[in-house]
């Protein structure tokens, strides 16, 4: 029944890659009319200054987010190496004559998370390459689709005057939006019911807390008959004392004055726990752990609510805008280049040391000084860590006569803080030296000669290697 689909295809095409995707005329022609709403974009704005967990969850990702180092480094092969003072770094740190580093990266993570695009426009100086940043308003930038290039360019609006700006002019980050094909979404769009009713709430708060409305609407029922003197003056001073301004009361004539609540109060409404409902909807929304701001949080339970804001929400930000800069910037200088916030993602030590432990049989020392410890190879360092415990595997040293090297065949009769005084003397002896033969362990607890091992990777001098056999010490001590 599907036959008649064979008809549409040629078998070159079934073969062969086209040179553009075939779609992208339609998608320019479909998106044509279509233009930023700016409307919605300045409705976000105002949920930004009138709702306080809006303008917590967007202040806090684009604060912390305007912290983070940005580096460019140089690409050769699979090695990445670190650009001292790229000419891109040099602009970031001033992008423009009204701006700073971290205003630039504060405002178009606000804007991201705001609207769901943020812009940025690059002047350029004599050599075409970018001289100053400036971030632009989304609420006035249109996208004009090409049904060659997908993009024609911009359109920069400001009080009717359209400003026409070139594709190349604009890095455009956006979030991903399932049914635009040029406009990135905005988390508010999600959140928007949850944040109308907390505002709306609060309203009602103020409405009802407000000047003037400080008692509950209710009726004073005087019982007992009283003559029209006393009841008029009843009225008089009970609307000069509570009734002013919005609140309403009712008089019903009698003789004992008596109170009659009518208005609904805010256990009925079970007002806090609707306004905490929605807090937590809307930061969970913007990618905010409630454990940040609750005040009912732990100590542990906000140390792991920090850690995932900056896994699973801070740095894929990051990741995203440093792709862009790497995509649309770079190309302006010369080499292979790319854009990269420093990982500022936790490492969980005791896994990292694990991970160490079951390296050590297959890597050598300088292969871990390198992958854990970013540290200088050596001259001693060619061997695996597990090698120290299999001495027979070893080639034989070049001085077997060595006065420096510990009695050997007689450590097993020593104890666990002997042996570590003579570790240490052998250690200090073989500073520098380019004998590898490494010092065999036999008292020494195997946790204990682990941690030295992996200590000594790092010490240089003799003060270092001092330092950590006096914690070694303390670890025996402590053990006994």
């Amino acid at each position: 029944m599907f036959n008649w689909l064979s008809n549409i295809f040629t078998w070159s095409r079934r073969n062969t890659l086209q040179n553009r995707a075939p779609h992208i005329p339609a998608v320019a022609v479909h998106n044509s009319h279509f233009f930023n709403d700016s409307y919605q974009q300045t409705q976000h704005s105002s949920m930004y200054q009138q709702s306080s967990w809006v303008h917590l969850a967007v202040s806090r990702i684009a604060e912390a987010g305007a912290l983070v180092p940005l580096k460019v480094q140089r690409l050769e092969g699979e090695n990445r190496l670190e650009v001292e003072r790229h000419p891109l770094e040099i602009l970031l740190d001033n992008p423009n004559p009204t701006m700073s580093r971290f205003e630039l990266f504060e405002s178009t993570l606000a804007y991201l998370e705001l609207t769901g695009n943020a812009y940025w426009f690059l002047a350029g100086d004599h050599r075409g390459q970018p001289a100053e940043i400036w971030v632009l308003r989304p609420d006035r930038i249109s996208i004009v689709p090409d049904p060659t290039d997908y993009i024609a360019g911009y359109l920069y609006e400001v009080d009717g005057k359209q400003i026409p700006l070139e594709k190349v002019e604009v890095v455009h980050f956006k979030r991903w939006h399932p049914a635009n094909d040029y406009y990135g979404l905005s988390p508010l769009e999600s959140a928007r019911l949850a944040v109308e009713s907390d505002r709306a709430m609060a309203r009602w708060n103020s409405n009802t807390f407000g000047k003037d409305n400080g008692v509950p609407a209710g009726i004073v029922n005087i019982v007992d008959l009283v003559n029209d003197a006393d009841y008029d003056r009843i009225k008089r001073e009970w609307r000069n004392s509570y009734g002013s301004g919005q609140r309403k009361t009712a008089f019903l004539r009698g003789g004992t004055i008596e109170w009659q609540h009518i208005g609904m109060s805010h256990t009925d409404l079970d007002f806090l726990k609707g306004r905490v409902a929605h807090r937590d909807e809307i930061l969970n929304i913007f990618g905010i752990p409630v454990g940040l701001v609750s005040e009912n949080s732990t100590e542990a339970n906000a140390k792991v609510a920090e850690r995932q804001f900056i896994e699973r929400t801070l740095y894929p930000k990051l990741v995203r805008i440093a792709q862009k800069i790497t995509q649309e910037i770079l190309p302006f200088y010369s080499g292979n280049h790319i854009a990269q916030f420093e990982d500022i993602r936790p490492t969980d030590v005791q896994a990292r040391l694990d991970e160490i432990r079951t390296a050590q049989a297959i890597l050598s020392i300088n292969e871990i000084r390198q992958t854990y410890y970013n540290l200088e190879p050596v001259a001693w360092g060619d061997l695996p860590l597990a090698l120290q415990q299999a001495p027979e595997a070893l080639p034989p040293a070049d001085n077997p006569s060595d006065e420096n090297a510990p009695e050997e065949n007689t450590l097993a009769t020593k104890s666990a803080s002997e042996e570590l005084a003579q570790w240490e003397r052998f250690a200090l002896n073989r500073l520098g030296k380019a004998d590898a033969r490494p010092f065999e362990v036999t008292a020494i607890p195997d946790e204990v000669a682990f941690e030295v091992s992996a200590c000594l990777l790092s010490a240089q001098d003799k003060n270092s290697i001092k330092s950590v056999f006096a914690e070694a010490q303390t670890l025996l001590e402590v053990a006994s």
